[in-house]
């Protein structure tokens, strides 16, 4: 089975010896018309891929930074519809690869009606996929490579896989310090594509000082049980918080949210921002 676009750009930048760059941005944030400046900017200066955060109202896994801005982006309309027609517009431009981060229920009720409609007498499950199923055509349309819904349990993943499989998407697996190698392992052999987002420390996202010790086991239980290229997250804010990672456990690509999030609601650019994660 060959890689997915995601796989690819990773395997391609580690073959090089550079470490895969992947910032997170709220959909409509800091406003909706600056929101798409930023985003052509980071990948103009070295975003290799960009997840596009979908805003909810209920964001259980998101710290105080990535939450409020995510509120502000609702307010100002950041749903998948404006992700989507945004995406149209611009995706000439973005050769990068691009990923949706979201909750569940987004990602359920974009298509619902429209799946509820073709679906009319059959059970909620099979409205569900169909619902998947037009969600995947129309971020496949946008050009968006991958997922990521960290609500969404191993054991109802099955639709979604199918789904997004479907349009040659990725489902990206979220796994932490508390997932066991056996669940790691289930993850992969369930379908898992693109890479693997290996979340730093228990609790929500956000900036923190330095990288817990612990880091470095999540890391190995994951290259066990996984044949993807790992994504750390949750707490980045400088290539030099890698340094207190062994060079056998780095991971190959490094996610950061809250500090680029900073950074552009104090008025810094995109560009600057990259700057030392290009040096």
């Amino acid at each position: 089975m060959s890689d997915s676009f995601l796989t690819t750009i990773i395997k391609d930048n580690q073959a090089q010896g550079r470490l895969t760059k992947v910032p997170f941005i709220p959909a409509a944030f800091p406003t909706a018309a600056d929101f798409w400046a930023h985003l052509l900017e980071l990948a103009d200066n070295g975003a290799d891929i960009i997840e596009i955060g979908v805003p909810f109202s209920d964001p259980v896994a998101d710290g105080p930074v990535v939450a409020g801005a995510s509120q502000k982006a609702l307010e100002q309309g950041g749903g998948l519809d404006f992700i989507l027609a945004g995406l149209t517009r611009h995706r000439a431009r973005l050769r990068c690869g691009l990923v949706l981060m979201g909750y569940v229920n987004p990602f359920i009720q974009y298509a619902w009606e429209a799946a509820a409609a073709e679906t009319a007498g059959a059970a909620a499950q099979a409205t569900m996929a169909r619902s998947l199923e037009l969600l995947a055509g129309q971020l496949a349309e946008a050009g968006v490579h991958g997922l990521i819904a960290p609500d969404l349990p191993l054991e109802e993943n099955a639709p979604w896989l199918k789904a997004l499989g479907g349009q040659g998407l990725a489902l990206i697996p979220l796994v932490g310090p508390n997932t066991s190698l056996e669940k790691m392992r289930t993850y992969a052999q369930s379908g898992a594509k693109g890479y693997v987002y290996v979340v730093s420390v228990m609790g929500t996202t956000g900036v923190r000082a330095g990288l817990p010790p612990e880091v470095s086991d999540t890391l190995k239980r994951a290259r066990q049980a996984f044949d993807l290229p790992l994504a750390l997250g949750f707490g980045l804010s400088s290539p030099a918080q890698l340094e207190a990672i062994s060079p056998a456990d780095r991971p190959e690509a490094a996610v950061f949210g809250s500090a680029l999030i900073r950074h552009l609601e104090a008025g810094g650019s995109a560009r600057d921002f990259m700057a030392p994660w290009n040096a």
